[in-house]
């Protein structure tokens, strides 16, 4: 069986070298492995990948405003495997990666795609630890939606939901499993891992990411139904972005009780969430952290979201 594993990326090498890595010492005799690397960097082309010389290995260059969709859609056409892996460009996996996410999906007929639960170093920054246990709320069991930092699933399957939305420049992963999910099972397994090398580490960078992953929220709205759980992410950062500017406008005009009132408003569900997410963080990252973190990603993804109605954002590559 053939396994192709669908890499876009743009910026940074290392990571990206470190990622094929993780694929190079894959163990698995289930599968003969190949790597599409779909860059928008051009400079990709004198830079020494991999030191194995029998890895099989294509790089390809797409032109800088084609979005992440495009770049895999284009990578499976590309593609020799019955099998297909999407991987971010910052991803490192655990070795038994290909061979666990096989076993999860024949486990069970209904499964149409695994993924594998995220990892952190024990030493790593509060806010690694913070986006970690995030990700991991639900583990072992059939989920709602599958970040697109793996993603293992058939090339029928693939073809079946149908392609990636090249409109949207982000929120693509959400838009796509949700489709997944109106044919089959996600499944969040812990039988492989991964560690995501390019995780947030300071909130600065953070609050930069958050607005620029904030902006195709409402494009992504078109075309499919949003179920009640999704909703909170869409209307609590907006208000709680308002509510912080009127509560600024109130202490500059001087009306300090409906100042204190609004700032009041906004801070409960920067609360509600921390406290929810310390309950599963179970004391490993102080609250301070835990609050500090949801009262940058709340007003960044607000800012996000409004200005992407209107433009384009774009990313500064490292």
């Amino acid at each position: 069986m053939n396994l192709s594993f669908i890499i876009p990326h743009k910026g940074r090498f290392e990571m990206l070298i470190e990622t094929i890595e993780s694929i190079a010492l894959q163990q698995t005799e289930s599968f003969n492995i190949d790597i599409i690397v779909v860059s928008q960097t051009p400079e990709i082309q004198t830079c020494r990948l991999s030191d194995n010389q029998e890895l099989p290995l294509q790089v390809f260059i797409r032109p800088a405003h084609e979005t992440i969709s495009s770049l895999r859609n284009f990578g499976v056409t590309q593609a020799k495997g019955e099998y297909l892996a999407f991987l971010d460009a910052d991803v490192y996996l655990s070795a038994n990666w290909a061979e666990q996410m096989l076993n999860e999906l024949r486990a069970n007929d209904g499964r149409i795609i695994v993924s594998a639960q995220q990892i952190c170093h024990d030493n790593a920054p509060p806010l690694e630890k913070i986006r970690t246990f995030l990700s991991n709320v639900e583990i072992d069991k059939n989920v709602a939606f599958l970040p697109g930092r793996n993603l293992f699933m058939t090339r029928d399957a693939f073809h079946k939901i149908g392609f990636f939305p090249e409109h949207l420049v982000t929120c693509e992963d959400y838009y796509f499993t949700d489709k997944a999910a109106k044919l089959g099972q996600l499944f969040y397994t812990s039988a492989a891992t991964y560690r995501h090398i390019g995780e947030d580490k300071e909130y600065k960078a953070m609050f930069d990411k958050e607005i620029w992953r904030g902006q195709s929220n409402i494009q992504s709205l078109s075309g499919r139904k949003v179920p009640l759980r999704e909703l909170p992410s869409f209307f609590v950062p907006p208000a709680i972005l308002i509510l912080i500017i009127i509560a600024g406008i109130l202490l500059i005009i001087g009306i300090t009780k409906l100042a204190m009132l609004a700032l009041a408003l906004a801070l409960l569900p920067v609360v509600v969430y921390s406290l929810r997410l310390q309950n599963i963080a179970k004391s490993e990252v102080a609250f301070a952290k835990v609050v500090l973190f949801y009262a940058v990603y709340f007003p960044a993804r607000a800012i996000g979201t409004l200005v992407g109605v209107f433009k384009t954002i774009k990313i500064k590559q490292s």
